[in-house]
């Protein structure tokens, strides 16, 4: 478990989008993710590849589309 001592902002409708087109997630995957972020307040990327609902090279490209977002 993934613990932060901060608040983890809410899940951004564009991040949402690209995790669902542009990696497959499905939304019962999304809604764990989510859920279990806000539970722990801690990254929903750390949350996704900790459960294995994404791979390795999932979470590296989802990085890379974070840091590319204004």
């Amino acid at each position: 478990m993934v613990i932060s001592s901060s608040p983890q902002p809410p899940t951004p409708a564009a991040l949402v989008l690209f995790l669902r087109n542009q990696l497959g997630l499905s939304e019962s995957a999304l809604e764990l993710g989510i859920r279990q972020s806000q539970l722990e307040q801690a990254p929903l990327a750390v949350v996704l590849w900790r459960f294995g609902l994404i791979s390795l090279e999932q979470y590296i490209q989802l990085l890379d589309w974070q840091d590319s977002r204004p």
